[in-house]
């Protein structure tokens, strides 16, 4: 071997019996090629792992590697197939890449750490990669690493839908304590709690020590929880349901507005906190609390709901007395979203005090919820269901199987 098959043999990190015989450049193509040779004649069997078997013969086979400098890279290798005495011929597998894939491992690495926060489109542009070999290698590595996974230590799960454009409605389920999403499927019926089960004791983990399950108050999920997960508290996730008051006062000023135009243009106000009010939203507040109109009223309604919220500090008791008072005062108000929501309230009682009092929510969820919306954003939305949960379980799915990002150590990554 020359300096520069030398060179660029310790700079691929090669060891005995593979090393570079040649290196091409190509300036018009923008391309710079590495053929990777073993001149071993006998080697270990891949099976068994008998020594010294002989080479049946050796295939040729091509992977994409890191840049070097502004031009792509491929190694080239003859890779050797070993016939052995235990009646199998098997190719022997190369140390910089994994069996089946056509990138090599720092190449893998390298589009896992962008397909994080980029869309998988603009990293097959970066890299100058077909966008489908891309997206079969990161389903691919990330099913892996899924697979992988141990949920031995699950004790509170949260459970929440997503609505994803033709896709139809995703459930996901995550775990509370580590946030990260464990468990995903199509729908949002009882059954996918069933699937949840299958699939956490797939994965070393016990449905029997779930102590929590957090989620809304879908009838689909309580009804999937009570029968596979009967041991688990249902909580009824507080943030839902201040969503559901903020629905009740839009219902309300939406009726209301018919006859009172002042009401229009003041959605916004009725909704956001108070204190980030802006000046005319101030404004406009303190002229509706003067008057006495419907909407109003549900807004002092909906904002003494956030304040049992803010202040869920409370004993399960104080809680309940004062979710009891608050149903009772929507039950009686004259307000038709109201008094449906009271009863509502009224109904789910006692999965409404656990959701304040357990300790788990779903914002977590709803942070998750973020995250995939703005990965359907910078993607334009995702083809297939499989796409898009190799992004859900790549950005919030926590995976400890992946790759490391290739640039994580500096000294030279060794393959032996």
């Amino acid at each position: 071997m020359t300096t520069v098959e030398n060179l660029f043999t310790a700079a691929l990190g090669l060891h005995q019996p593979w090393h570079v015989d040649e290196v091409k450049f190509s300036l018009d193509e923008g391309e710079i090629h590495f053929n990777v040779a073993c001149g071993e004649k006998r080697l270990p069997c891949p099976v068994c792992g008998a020594g010294d078997q002989p080479v049946h013969d050796r295939l040729d086979r091509t992977w994409q590697h890191l840049h070097f400098f502004q031009y792509r890279a491929f190694i080239h290798a003859k890779v050797p197939r070993i016939a052995c005495t235990c009646g199998k011929t098997t190719q022997m597998e190369v140390p910089w890449a994994r069996a089946g894939s056509g990138f090599t491992l720092l190449m893998e690495a390298l589009a896992v750490m962008l397909c994080k926060t980029m869309a998988v489109a603009q990293v097959a542009r970066l890299l100058s990669v077909n966008e489908q070999r891309l997206w079969r290698m990161i389903t691919s590595l990330v099913q892996s690493a899924r697979d992988q996974e141990s949920y031995t230590e699950v004790k509170h799960i949260g459970v929440d839908e997503k609505h994803v454009g033709r896709l139809g409605f995703v459930t996901l389920f995550h775990d509370a304590d580590e946030r990260r999403v464990i468990f995903d499927m199509k729908g949002r019926d009882a059954k996918v709690f069933e699937a949840f089960v299958k699939d956490i004791q797939a994965h070393e983990g016990d449905p029997s020590q779930i102590k929590v399950v957090s989620m809304d108050l879908s009838r689909a999920y309580q009804a999937g929880a009570t029968k596979h997960l009967p041991q688990a508290v249902q909580c009824f996730d507080r943030f839902h349901l201040v969503k559901l008051v903020n629905e009740a006062v839009d219902q309300v000023r939406r009726a209301e507005v018919k006859t009172e135009p002042s009401l229009k243009g003041l959605r916004w106000g009725l909704l956001k906190d108070p204190g980030k009010w802006n000046q005319a939203q101030g404004a406009d507040m303190y002229d509706l609390n003067r008057n006495r109109l419907k909407t109003g009223r549900a807004w002092r309604m909906k904002e003494a709901f956030r304040d049992i919220v803010e202040f869920s500090n409370h004993t399960p008791e104080r809680t309940r007395y004062l979710i009891t008072h608050w149903i009772s005062w929507a039950r009686r108000s004259r307000l038709e979203p109201f008094k449906r929501l009271g009863a509502t309230f009224k109904k789910h009682l006692e999965g409404i005090v656990s959701g304040f009092t357990c300790g788990v929510t779903n914002a977590t969820a709803e942070s998750i919820n973020a995250t995939v919306q703005g990965a359907i954003v910078r993607a334009h939305g995702f083809r297939t269901y499989r796409n898009l949960m190799a992004i859900v379980y790549l950005t919030v799915g926590k995976l400890t199987h992946l790759p490391a990002p290739p640039f994580q150590h500096r000294q030279t990554v060794q393959f032996s």
